[in-house]
C-alpha cells in the first residue's frame, strides 16, 4: 500500500511525523466518505464536461467510486494510518486501481470546497435524521397528551403552585417547543442548500465551470455566490449547532420536569423499570437517570456552539486550518442528539401518570384564588380592588386552615358583600379549567383543538423529514 499526500510536491523533505499525528483526521471523520463519494461522482461528471475526462474514463472512474462506496459500507475497504483525512483515502484508492486516471479526479477542486462541502451534505442529512428521532418523542407526548385531556393537575409558576390546568396542557407545551426546533431544522436546511463545489481553493475553478449543474446533482439548490465565502464560512455549521443546542435546552426542561414529576414529593409519575436505574448502596432507589443525562449532555451542545463560534471568532478569509474544527463540534452534536431522543422517548412512552395525586394536589396552594378575582372583575369590581378582596379570603383561608371552597358563607360576606354565591360556584378544578376556552387556554375543548393541529404539523415535519435532501422545483 503507496502513501500518497495531497501536498508537498515543493518541499525538499516529508512531513515530521508530529505534524501528521497532528494534522492526521481523526477516525470519526471518515463519516463522511458516503459524501465524498457523492461529491466526486458529480465532479467526474463535471470534469467530463470541461473534456479533462473522457466519456469512457468518466464512466471508469463512477464505477470505480461506486464499488469504494460499497466495500467501505460493508467494512472491507478501510482508511489506513497513513491516510490524513477521507479525500486522501479515496484518492489513494482510486490510484492504486485506476493508476493516473485515478489522479485526474482531483484537476479542478481542492480540499477547501471538499471539506466544506462534505460536511453540509452530511449535516443536511442529519437535520432529516434528528427531526425523524425527534417525531418519536413527539408521538409519546402526544398519545400521554391524549390521555390526559381530562386530568386535572396544578400550573406553576416560580416552581409554586399557581392555577389548576389540564394535564396534557403541560406536556403540550413541551411539544410546542419541539415543533418550533423542527422548524428550525427546516428553515436552517432550506437557508444553507448551497452547494460550496466549484469554488476550489478560494477564487473559483478555471476548469469545473457548471457548478449549477453539480449542485442540482447533489440535492442543493444552487452553487455559492461566492466563492472565499463558500470555503472560509462556517456559519451554517455554528447554526446548525445552535439549533441543536437550543433543542438540547428544550429536551432539558422536559427532562427537569419528570425529575421533579418522580419525585416522592411531587409523585406524580411513575417511570417505567426499564428506564430508570437503581442506587449501588440504597436498594429502595429509583433514579430518573435517562432525564439526569439529558439534563447533563446538554451542556456539551451549548460547548460546540462556544467552541465553534471562538474559532471563527476574528478568523480572517479565506480558508484557515482551524476550520478542520467545524467537524468535531459538528459530530459531536450529531451523536449526543442520536443517543438522548430515544432514550428519552422511551421514559415518556412509558411513564405512568398518578391521576389521583394530581387531582389531589390541583387545589393545593389557593390555585383558585384567580377564580375569585376573576369572578369580581366579571361583576364590575375594579380588579385593582378584586385583587385585595381575594388577597382578604387567602389571609382567612390560611389563618383559618381551610380551603377556598370551604369557607362559611357569612365569613365570605364578613370578608367583603360582593363575595356571593356567583363566586363560590366557580370555586371548582373543573369549573377553573373550562372558563379558560380562549385558543391556548387550558379549557379540555382548546387543548384537544391544540393537539389536533400540533399533529398537522408533526405530519408535515416528518414528511420533510422522511425525505431527500433536494431542491425544489
Amino acid at each position: 500500500m503507496s502513501e500518497l499526500r495531497l501536498w508537498g510536491a515543493r518541499f525538499r523533505s516529508g512531513p515530521d511525523p508530529d505534524l501528521m499525528r497532528l494534522s492526521r483526521a481523526d477516525a470519526s471523520y471518515y463519516r463522511l466518505v458516503p459524501y465524498d463519494l457523492i461529491a466526486s461522482k458529480a465532479h467526474a461528471r463535471e470534469l467530463q464536461r470541461a473534456n479533462i475526462l473522457t466519456a469512457e474514463e468518466c464512466e471508469t472512474l463512477l464505477d470505480s467510486l461506486e464499488k469504494i462506496g460499497a466495500s467501505f459500507q460493508s467494512g472491507d475497504l478501510k482508511p489506513s494510518e497513513q491516510d490524513e483525512d477521507v479525500h486522501t483515502f479515496i484518492e489513494r484508492v482510486l490510484v492504486e486501481r485506476l493508476g493516473p486516471l485515478g489522479g485526474k479526479l482531483r484537476a479542478g477542486r481542492s480540499r477547501n470546497d471538499q471539506a466544506a462541502n462534505d460536511l453540509k451534505l452530511y449535516l443536511r442529512d442529519q437535520a432529516r435524521a434528528i427531526l425523524a428521532s425527534q417525531m418519536n418523542l413527539q408521538d409519546a407526548l402526544l398519545s400521554q397528551a391524549d390521555r390526559h385531556l381530562e386530568t386535572l393537575a396544578p400550573g406553576f409558576t416560580h416552581l409554586q403552585p399557581a392555577q389548576p390546568i389540564v394535564f396534557a396542557h403541560q406536556l403540550l407545551a413541551h411539544a410546542q417547543n419541539f415543533v418550533r426546533d423542527g422548524e428550525r431544522f427546516i428553515d436552517w436546511d432550506q437557508r444553507n442548500a448551497t452547494s460550496p463545489l466549484g469554488a476550489a481553493a478560494l477564487a473559483g475553478s478555471a476548469i469545473a465551470l457548471n457548478p449549477e449543474q453539480s449542485a442540482a446533482e447533489m440535492g442543493y439548490e444552487a452553487p455559492c455566490e461566492n466563492s472565499i465565502d463558500a470555503v472560509g464560512s462556517r456559519d451554517h455549521v455554528a447554526e446548525f449547532l445552535f439549533v441543536c443546542a437550543l433543542h438540547g435546552v428544550n429536551l432539558s426542561r422536559l427532562s427537569e420536569e419528570i425529575i421533579l414529576w418522580a419525585s416522592r414529593q411531587f409523585g406524580w409519575v411513575e417511570l417505567d423499570d426499564a428506564f430508570a436505574t437503581g442506587s449501588s448502596i440504597m436498594p429502595q432507589k429509583k433514579n430518573p437517570d435517562i432525564a439526569e443525562l439529558v439534563r447533563g449532555r446538554t451542556g456539551r451542545l451549548i460547548g460546540g456552539l462556544t467552541g465553534l463560534l471562538t474559532v471563527l471568532k476574528a478568523l480572517p478569509y479565506s480558508y484557515n486550518r482551524d476550520l478542520s474544527e467545524d467537524k468535531r463540534y459538528a459530530f459531536e452534536a450529531v451523536d449526543t442528539l442520536h443517543a438522548l431522543l430515544p432514550a428519552l422517548t422511551g421514559m415518556v412512552r412509558t411513564m405512568r401518570v398518578n391521576v389521583e395525586e394530581l387531582f389531589r394536589q390541583a387545589a393545593e396552594g389557593f390555585t383558585l384564588a384567580t377564580e375569585v378575582a376573576d369572578g369580581l372583575a366579571l361583576q364590575g369590581v375594579p380588579f385593582a380592588a378584586a385583587h385585595e378582596i381575594t388577597g382578604a379570603l387567602v389571609k382567612y383561608c390560611e389563618d383559618h386552615r381551610v380551603g377556598l371552597g370551604d369557607v362559611p358563607d357569612q365569613a365570605l360576606q364578613a370578608i367583603d358583600p360582593r363575595l356571593g354565591p356567583a363566586i363560590k360556584s366557580r370555586l371548582t378544578l373543573s369549573a377553573a379549567v373550562a372558563a379558560r376556552k380562549g385558543t391556548g387556554g387550558t379549557a379540555p375543548t382548546q387543548v384537544a383543538f391544540q393537539l389536533q393541529r400540533l399533529r398537522e404539523k408533526i405530519s408535515l415535519q416528518r414528511r420533510w423529514a422522511a425525505g431527500p435532501a433536494e431542491p425544489k422545483e
